[in-house]
């Protein structure tokens, strides 16, 4: 184990503990907060108790990532931690499930992005490749923002996360004064079956909320000191997602009527007109919205090559992988951004809706398997002893929380549903053959140099 050890250049500004938490933050909320009251009003207040057995979920793997990182603060986060842990084809499936999650989700995320321009721009939803340039622009500018480098995928990431989190504050805290507790409805409307049905049927919408977790872990190399830093980031950032989440929609059940919200296709903007009266609220989160998904954007195209490059120092990507210039690698950003906007032009030429939502589905389910190596990592240094000596406590209380957290992994794969994990193993095998040619190379170049 050992620090990352190449200097940034002169051009790089590592992150501070402030830009690491709004990476955080801005990675795990991205657009579906906008429709998350909505999704889960038809199972009741109930859900609201989902969301605080999810909170807690995400915050014992933000815990885990913290103590992870303090141990080893390199670049690449759960790639790092699963081949130190477990060797080289551990760190590969992190790598690969990773990279693949990352460049199909910001395709995603860029068609969602026009979703909301088509309310600011009516227009541009009749015109099939008007909207396909649009989720192009939404995808290249946080790219260009990445090969400018880290000082300003920083800036951007800060701006963009105070202007999106303005809007989803007003109603978070502005709606607690126009709270009715009428509007809640009840606790539970039988949707779901009992209470733990209900619990876990609205767990299965709400478990992707807190992807992203991993944002600061996985750009260790570019925090200033990540071992306290790191840990700090992962945690403020979780919270301050939580409180935007809970508040949010909490504020929204109390001041939309429940049979009106269970409909809302947009519920910040009916509980956004029902405070203030006129219909503006639909362009205040529809400006919000877009702003929130391209500091996403920003956010995910730098993670997106980080366990990429990462991979391809180690000679299991490659090597053009490693290729990083004012603190970003490049290549890897470029190579994320052209699948990302290739999937969009199949999208919209082939109108493919099915494939395409089933592509990201996978993708998600494939981003817990990097969570799900990382709390095996953290229970393997605490149980082999090769954790930092602690008072016996601490070590059982590590260890419960790293239990926790490979418990809640366990949950996401489940909630991701049997099809999306049954394809996704199959795009895990398919990184097999990947790995089986980057590990001959490797060790064909290791015995030329023996010779």
């Amino acid at each position: 184990m050992q620090d990352e050890q190449t200097p940034p250049s002169k051009h790089a500004r590592r992150f501070g503990l402030p830009i690491a938490t709004c990476l955080v933050m801005g990675n795990i909320v991205g657009g579906g907060i906008f429709l998350l009251p909505a999704s889960v009003a038809p199972y009741g207040t109930i859900s609201l108790v989902a969301f605080g057995i999810l909170t807690l979920g995400a915050i014992a793997l933000a815990l885990v990532f913290g103590k992870l990182s303090a141990r080893d603060p390199r670049t690449g986060g759960p790639y790092v931690y699963a081949r130190e842990a477990f060797g080289d084809f551990a760190g590969f499936l992190a790598a690969w499930s990773y990279w693949i999650t990352a460049w199909v989700s910001n395709a995603a995320l860029a068609v969602i992005a026009v979703g909301y321009l088509s309310v600011l721009f009516p227009g541009l939803s009749d015109h099939k490749w008007a909207m396909c340039g649009a989720a192009l622009v939404c995808q290249w500018l946080p790219g260009f923002a990445n090969f400018a480098g880290t000082r300003y995928v920083g800036a951007v990431q800060l701006v963009a996360t105070v202007l999106k989190f303005a809007p989803l504050l007003l109603v978070a805290i502005g709606g607690l004064f126009f709270f009715d507790a009428d509007n809640l409805g009840p606790f539970q409307t039988g949707e779901g079956g009992g209470g733990i049905g209900a619990i876990s049927a609205a767990a299965a919408i709400l478990l992707f909320s807190y992807l992203g977790v991993e944002s600061a872990a996985m750009s260790a190399g570019e925090v200033r000191d990540p071992r306290r830093n790191v840990g700090r980031a992962t945690i403020l950032g979780v919270l301050g997602a939580a409180g935007v989440y809970l508040l949010g929609t909490l504020a929204v059940f109390g001041t939309v009527a429940h049979d009106k919200l269970v409909d809302s296709k947009a519920p910040f903007t009916d509980a956004v007109n029902v405070m203030f009266g006129g219909s503006w609220g639909g362009t205040l989160v529809a400006w919000a919205a877009i702003i929130s998904i391209l500091g996403a954007l920003n956010g995910w195209t730098l993670l997106s090559a980080q366990a990429p490059y990462a991979a391809a120092k180690d000679g299991l990507f490659p090597a053009i992988f490693a290729k990083k210039e004012r603190g970003v690698p490049t290549v890897g950003v470029l190579i994320t951004v052209i699948l990302a906007s290739a999937l969009t032009v199949y999208q919209y030429a082939s109108d493919g809706k099915g494939v395409f939502e089933l592509l990201v589905t996978v993708t998600t389910f494939m981003a817990t398997v990097p969570y799900l190596l990382a709390a095996a990592a953290q229970i393997y240094y605490l149980l082999s002893g090769q954790a930092d000596r602690v008072h016996r406590g601490r070590l059982v209380r590590d260890s419960l929380v790293a239990l926790i957290a490979f418990g809640f992994s366990m949950w996401l794969v489940a909630g991701s549903g049997y099809e999306p994990v049954y394809q996704g193993v199959l795009f895990l095998f398919a990184g097999v053959l990947v790995y089986a040619l980057m590990s001959a190379r490797k060790k064909k170049a290791g015995l030329a140099e023996a010779a």
